[in-house]
């Protein structure tokens, strides 16, 4: 990771007002359900959806290649087909997958970076949706459109939307790396502003 990543949002257009909930969303029925994000340094993505009330665990892990290049040493590398991504467990019930996609769009990152997020560089640190149903992809899709249409973004959205075919859990040490980390210089800098970007912008969707 490098230390002078930009922060999110950084192509955003100025004077949009408020960022957009989904006109689609799925229904809030069911048990626990996932969802998998690339969006840059698992470590900062991590430590936004931790915070989110109805998120029951996120996972920092690799998708998008095999098992056998599914540490962390390859995927740094940039040789691998593998992205940093996140796996969220969440409540349906508590939270919905749109808002999700709300937080993943507006707060998690900057997703006009192609294959990148600021000075992280490489497919590893692609944006992208690794949905698990056809339902998740309808709606990511539309949401994705919406935000287009509305102009929220002064540069193309480059989000992929692409199936899940395996999640690789990262190594035991980036696990609630932000949370364990607080002072490490990158965390400090790229991590802890999300986190408060966060807060200071949807309080509401926190954990009481």
């Amino acid at each position: 990771m490098d230390l002078s990543c930009d922060l999110p949002g950084a192509s955003r257009a100025a004077g949009k007002g408020a960022f957009p909930d989904p006109v689609r969303d799925l229904e809030g029925t069911g048990g626990v359900q996932s969802a998998v994000f690339a969006a840059g340094c698992f470590w900062c993505v991590e430590a936004v959806f931790t915070q989110l009330d109805g998120v029951i665990s996120v996972t920092s892990g690799y998708s998008g290649g095999s098992a056998d290049s599914a540490d962390y040493k390859a995927v740094c590398s940039g040789n691998t087909d593998h992205a940093e991504v996140v796996k969220i467990d969440y409540d349906p019930k508590r939270i919905s997958y749109g808002r999700l996609l709300k937080i993943f769009f507006s707060v998690a990152h900057d997703p006009t970076q192609l294959n990148r997020q600021g000075n992280d560089r490489g497919r590893q640190y692609r944006s992208g949706i690794f949905y698990v149903s056809e339902s998740q992809r309808e709606v990511a899709r539309a949401y994705i459109e919406q935000l287009t249409a509305a102009g929220v973004y002064s540069q193309p959205i480059v989000t992929e939307l692409v199936p899940l075919a395996a999640f690789y859990k990262a190594e035991d040490y980036h696990q609630n790396y932000a949370e364990s980390n607080p002072q490490q210089p990158y965390i400090a800098a790229v991590s802890t502003p999300k986190v408060e970007k966060l807060k200071q912008k949807y309080g509401e969707y926190l954990r009481k």
